[in-house]
């Protein structure tokens, strides 16, 4: 091997070690992730995205990792429930086991003591072992599906739109949707979080009124910060900026 193919692989080896823990954003119309390098996170907007700007996406892994901080629940369902937790996670393909469990506790290990009921959470990991063909690389399906106890049937959605595939209908699964149920909810049972219960609501104010779990998040993003492992990438917040009115 030659003086320069050894110093190559060394550079590589020594930027993997760097960022192996660090945050990652997943690449568009790819497989695959990179790592969020900038201190201060990038600021996405509408306008941007629509004049052709890459929308950017935390991998799965982060929000795997989020998870194991804030719960499955989100922040509207926190006003009615403790946090939800998973117990186990199986992996289709493991062949780094130590690696990924290595990868959720590095994150946690400095996050200080949470609000009440809040935890660092560590599922039991496991893998398939699975004979025959593999799965080859390419590109994910554009398509969707999703259901749960109590639906009439499943619902097929475009991917790249958010929309039903047969009518072109947003999802039941959209933000508007699933914050009309919850609104119904937070009504029915009197919850003063942001206000009268007869005003409009707004939703991320609504999110906002989460106190314990915007308090675990924010103690979990500035430890990610202070340990160098970069800066969570928010989604634009107009997406998040509407009325919900009756």
């Amino acid at each position: 091997m030659t003086q320069q193919r050894m110093n190559h692989v060394h550079s590589s080896r020594h930027l993997l070690k760097k960022f192996h823990s660090h945050l990652r954003t997943k690449i568009e119309s790819g497989e695959g992730t990179l790592p969020v390098r900038s201190s201060r996170g990038a600021v996405q907007t509408w306008d941007g995205v629509l004049q052709g700007e890459q929308l950017i996406t935390m991998s799965c892994t982060d929000k795997i990792t989020r998870w194991n901080v804030l719960g499955l629940q989100g922040a509207l369902l926190s006003h009615f429930v403790e946090p939800v937790y998973l117990h186990s996670l199986t992996v289709g393909s493991l062949r780094h086991p130590g690696h990924f469990n290595r990868v959720m506790s590095q994150r946690l290990e400095c996050l200080g003591p949470l609000p009440a009921t809040y935890r660092r959470n560590q599922p039991l990991l496991s893998g398939l072992s699975v004979s025959g063909e593999c799965r080859q690389p390419g590109k994910s399906l554009c398509v969707s599906v999703n259901w749960t106890c109590g639906d009439g049937q499943l619902e097929v959605v475009n991917a790249a739109t958010g929309r039903k595939r047969d009518s072109g209908t947003p999802s039941r699964l959209c933000k508007r949707a699933l914050f009309t149920r919850w609104a119904r909810l937070y009504r029915k049972l009197s919850i003063h979080a942001s206000g009268p219960v007869d005003q409009p609501l707004m939703y991320c104010e609504a999110k906002m009124a989460a106190g314990s779990y915007q308090t675990a998040k924010q103690q979990w993003l500035r430890s990610l910060q202070e340990t160098g492992l970069g800066t969570w990438v928010k989604k634009p917040p107009e997406q998040e900026s509407f009325l919900l009115q009756d």
